[in-house]
């Protein structure tokens, strides 16, 4: 009973893998609390994104994640 963690860009370095499946159902504090500290630490930055099932959500402290869904960590773009 599980959800996957999608890492991209930067998030995927620093977590060492693109994708991570960790327990559900999931919230917010239990995210951060299965995730390597020092993705943990970069993704409660303000310009990191959170989406659910491709939904971004305004507030990441309302993640609510039941098994099978689909969470992706976005990193802020910078363009070039």
């Amino acid at each position: 009973m599980t959800a996957t963690v999608l890492l991209l860009g930067k998030l995927a370095d620093l977590g060492g893998v693109a994708e991570m499946r960790v327990p559900a159902p999931l919230d917010w504090p239990g995210l951060i609390a299965a995730l390597p500290a020092p993705l943990a630490q970069a993704a409660q930055g303000t310009k990191v994104r959170l989406a659910v099932n491709g939904v971004l959500l305004a507030d990441k402290t309302r993640l609510a994640a039941m098994t099978g869904d689909e969470i992706a960590l976005l990193p802020p773009v910078s363009g070039g």
